[in-house]
């Protein structure tokens, strides 16, 4: 706040809508030491928001040194004005940082899908066995969503990243025609973008950055599930490093996924923090009633929760410990049932689409109950008379049932090379 109100003294000085020398007194009080925070804090609670005792206190101390300049203290502002813009450069210096994040992780991903692609493993649907799959892709995905994710934000925060300045009502009377000229130097004092015209009441641009955020967060914190899973001592296919982090305070024997829990537990936090901000949109006429307010506390702690996020996923990721023989022991738990749409699919060319679905169907019950799989179908008369033992075989192998894996995983690994170029 201090740095908008220096910069709009300076930005009207420029075209002498106030004296240099008042300009230059208030830059050189406009610093956070010399002002009394926690009477700031008091304050605010009685005055409405932050902006105005600070303003007060800006305004005595520009007058112990220049009673002069301290008349021209906040000229032709508005507190929103002052906090608003203030709220975007923190916005434009702390989300960098979460798209930053974003951006380890989904790196980190990648050298997961390229070093897996052909890591087979069990894909599942529903949490149960579905057909294979490979590591890298389920990889890749990650790595697909957290660049999207990330590239959503930083257009969501350029988008935000513009001033506020309309005076008491969005017409900068107080300035008479000098408005526009000194929104214009204010911008360019504080690398701001100018809007066509002010905001006070029109919340989308903050309202699209919150949803960015809270998708950001989605995103890390469904592959947060996804490690929670895959860490499950029945699953045990990928787990994070065994260190210190993530004991038991009674089982000395657990390795709790903490690095994931962090990032869904953010992922429950941001919908309501993005409801609210949905919400605060509802703002009457030039200035709101309570909507604006609430943001003060909704949208750093969004900000925040989507940080942890994007740094506990990222983590996670890069120091991720996979475990190719326990993925392909899952991947045989079934005794070749999972191939059973690839057997299926073989057969129905023959037979008909329906009719091998529930062919196979049969073959699966009979082997759940104890049987070979191969066996079965290479026992069934309807199944033997198109498919013989080796094609069966061949059909049961899930490293040659993964189909566009290795397109997939070339595609997003290529449309990364290219958005970093």
């Amino acid at each position: 706040m201090l740095d908008v109100e220096a910069a709009l003294a300076e930005a009207e000085a420029a075209i002498g809508v106030i004296p240099r020398t008042a300009a230059r007194s208030i830059r050189a009080c406009a610093r956070v030491e010399t002002l009394d925070e926690a009477l700031i804090e008091s304050e605010a609670h009685r005055e409405g928001n932050v902006a105005i005792p600070m303003i007060r206190q800006l305004t005595a101390r520009v007058s112990a040194s220049d009673a002069k300049a301290a008349r021209y203290v906040h000229w032709g502002a508005t507190s929103q004005d002052i906090i608003d813009t203030a709220f975007v450069l923190q916005l434009r210096a702390a989300v960098p940082r979460v798209i930053a994040d974003l951006g380890r992780a989904a790196d980190a991903a990648a050298v997961h899908a390229e070093r897996h692609v052909k890591t087979t493993m069990v894909g599942r649907t529903w949490l149960q066995q579905a057909t294979p799959v490979s590591f890298g892709l389920k990889a890749a995905g990650w790595c697909d969503s957290l660049d999207r994710a990330a590239d959503h934000l930083e257009s969501a925060l350029a988008d935000a990243c513009v001033l506020q300045f309309g005076g008491a009502t969005g017409t900068l009377a107080a300035l008479g025609d000098r408005g526009p000229e000194v929104a214009a130097g204010l911008g360019q004092a504080l690398d701001l973008s100018v809007p066509p015209i002010p905001w006070h009441s029109h919340r989308e641009r903050f309202a699209i950055l919150a949803c960015a955020l809270g998708v950001a967060t989605g995103a890390a914190g469904k592959i947060g599930r996804d490690l929670g899973l895959l860490a499950q001592t029945e699953i045990g296919e990928a787990h994070e490093p065994d260190t210190s982090a993530g004991g038991s305070s009674t089982m000395p024997h657990k390795q709790n996924p903490v690095r994931a829990t962090v990032a869904i537990a953010a992922a429950t936090r941001a919908p309501g923090l993005v409801s609210t901000m949905l919400s605060t949109m509802l703002q009457e006429h030039e200035r709101g009633l309570g909507g604006w307010q609430a943001e003060w506390d909704t949208f750093p702690a969004l900000v925040s929760t989507a940080g942890q996020a994007a740094d506990a996923i990222a983590g996670a990721l890069e120091a991720l410990v996979v475990d190719p023989d326990r993925m392909r022991a899952n991947v045989n738990l079934t005794g070749g049932l999972i191939l059973a749409e690839s057997i299926a699919m073989r057969l129905a060319p023959e037979m008909g689409k329906r009719e091998a679905h529930a062919a196979i169907k049969r073959a699966a019950r009979r082997a759940v109950g104890g049987e070979s799989f191969a066996d079965v179908l290479a026992s069934d008369p309807a199944v033997s008379a198109i498919l013989d033992r080796s094609a069966i075989a061949q059909a049961l192998s899930p490293d040659d049932y993964l189909g566009s894996t290795e397109a997939f995983v070339a595609a997003v690994l290529s449309q990364r090379s290219q958005r970093k170029k």
